[in-house]
């Protein structure tokens, strides 16, 4: 069966994440477009890109028409454009009154960028992705009254978005306060209480919930857990995935070993391995259908595009073509797993 969703996706902003001046050089955005459109798997391309709203890639406060240029130059390597990254860091939702106007002010910039690209025509499907821009540390001070401040800037952020027609896709890493365990963040989200705001899950970062790194009480997998038991992996991810799978509305195919990694400015975070690397905890063709599946196995179809996320890499590593060819070879194996026509 020749089937063409969820279509397939690179992002750039694993030219930005853990990159800079205390790691290794930033890999212009022009190369990341370049990379992706030239790998090719068995007549295979890759369908588009998400993007990261981030200096030094791309600047937020563009004007509309250098954001038009900018969809020209995607558009002109037969890409589309699918969820955006809003910079939300530099508004912490747990720092003062100000830093949350920040917050909701990047997001409505992140939804009037992403109208711009609609408009053009090379964006048809996505959302805006945040987190709490804030540690699980700063949380723990005072979880109730914390949660609850997330969950007001949250709602404020997504009632902008509304504005958009936008959705908001909260980003499950074990770097974030409130959510950095799955039962963390099905709180917070419940707690937005609004229509348009849902779960981005990372195959490598969810993997993390079930270790509990950040938040213990709630590790799922055994102490000295042994990986070749796949049933009991299987059944954690169950766990994580009947809990957070309502809430998704956008995915990200990963793979991870077990651990933790930071570099740069980035704090530590469930290390993404590449598609190839042996010691992988997934079958990621397989264990994406945990999310891209219901309980029942039916395909929940809930978006129209799957992305690879991969950051953190070497730069050596990040500009063999090698690499992107085999990171392509993954994504079309989870579709033709969990894939369908339109």
């Amino acid at each position: 069966m020749n089937t063409n969703f969820p279509k397939l996706h690179n992002a750039t902003w694993p030219g930005i994440v853990g990159k800079g001046p205390d790691s290794q050089p930033v890999i212009p955005f022009d190369k990341m477009l370049e990379m992706t459109a030239a790998a090719e798997v068995n007549g295979n391309k890759f369908d588009g890109v998400d993007l990261g709203l981030l200096d030094p890639h791309i600047n937020i406060d563009m004007s509309d028409d250098d954001i038009k240029r900018l969809a020209d130059k995607i558009a002109g390597y037969n890409l589309n454009v699918g969820s955006l990254v809003a910079p939300i860091w530099g508004g912490p939702t747990l720092g003062t009154d100000d830093d949350r106007k920040t917050f909701v002010e990047l997001v409505r910039k992140a939804c009037h960028f992403g109208k711009v690209l609609k408009d053009h025509g090379v964006r048809q499907y996505g959302v805006i992705r945040i987190d709490s821009a804030s540690g699980p540390e700063d949380w723990s001070k005072d979880p109730k009254k914390n949660t609850q401040l997330i969950a007001e800037t949250f709602r404020a952020a997504c009632d902008v978005a509304a504005d958009y027609d936008e959705k908001l896709a909260a980003e499950g890493e074990i770097c974030w306060g409130g959510m950095h365990s799955w039962k963390y963040m099905v709180e917070t989200l419940e707690a937005v209480d609004r229509p348009n705001i849902g779960f981005q899950a990372d195959m490598s970062h969810t993997l993390l919930y079930l270790l509990g790194y950040n938040a213990p009480e709630h590790r799922i997998l055994p102490e000295n857990y042994d990986w070749s038991d796949r049933a009991t992996l299987k059944k954690g991810l169950k766990t994580v995935t009947d809990a957070l799978r309502p809430w998704t509305i956008d995915f990200h195919v990963a793979q991870n070993d077990g651990t933790v990694h930071g570099t740069g400015s980035h704090d530590k975070t469930g290390r993404h391995c590449l598609a190839t690397d042996p010691n992988g905890k997934l079958d990621v063709a397989k264990d994406a259908g945990f999310w891209l599946r219901d309980g029942n196995g039916n395909l929940t179809k809930k978006f129209k595009h799957i992305c690879w996320d991969g950051c953190m890499f070497d730069n050596e590593v990040m500009y063999e073509q090698q690499t992107w060819n085999d990171i392509l070879a993954k994504l079309v194996e989870v579709r033709d797993m969990h894939g369908w026509s339109e």
